[in-house]
């Protein structure tokens, strides 16, 4: 018991706050690079959609695809962050309310101590969620290998995935309806220059 103790002791408010801080800015560093990502996947479609050449749009196909994956990348690093900072806001709150005991004397460090079920409960719920973190990043690697094994390199690089399809089936059938809606309007600009005729 003592090791848990001596360890945590030793840790100030100070030094807790300094790391939430310090996570924060890089929560808030990459929530800045999603907006850049997605603004870089906004002109890219926009691109796509006017380009005349399929080869080119297929280019442009799999830099958004490369782009949202990335995308997705960042958001669970993000996420991992934000659940890193609110166990370190847990750890503050115990540190505050330690301190708060300490200064009231209404309950001693000793008969906080003295209840087993609880220090034990707390201890399980602390355990449980580093086991619960390590199976997140376990389970990723997993799902890594797993598609890494699946990898053919040829067909990746200049095949098209299900993706690239569909964003090409979306830049051609939008290029589809702007030639009707073109060629619309001449036939109705010869209609009406016949008329006048």
């Amino acid at each position: 018991m003592w090791p848990f103790k001596n360890k945590f002791d030793k840790l100030t408010r100070e030094e807790v706050v300094d790391a939430i801080c310090k996570l924060e800015q890089e929560s808030k560093a990459i929530e800045d690079g999603l907006g850049e990502k997605q603004k870089k996947i906004d002109d890219l479609m926009k691109k796509g959609k006017a380009e005349k050449a399929r080869e080119v749009k297929l280019f442009y196909a799999k830099k958004i695809n490369a782009l949202k994956t990335d995308r997705e990348q960042s958001v669970q690093r993000a996420m991992y962050l934000m659940y890193n900072i609110q166990l370190l806001q847990k750890l503050k709150t115990a540190i505050d309310d330690n301190q708060f005991f300490k200064n009231t004397a209404k309950v001693s460090l000793g008969n906080l101590l003295a209840d087993q079920k609880g220090l034990a409960k707390f201890l399980n719920k602390t355990l449980g969620t580093r086991i619960s973190s390590e199976d997140i990043l376990t389970s990723a690697d997993e799902t890594f290998r797993a598609v890494e094994d699946a990898y053919e390199k040829n067909e990746s690089i200049y095949g098209m995935s299900s993706q690239d399809d569909e964003l090409l089936a979306m830049f051609e059938t939008e290029e589809q309806v702007e030639a009707e809606q073109e060629m619309f309007s001449e036939n109705h600009e010869k209609e009406a220059d016949s008329t006048e005729e």
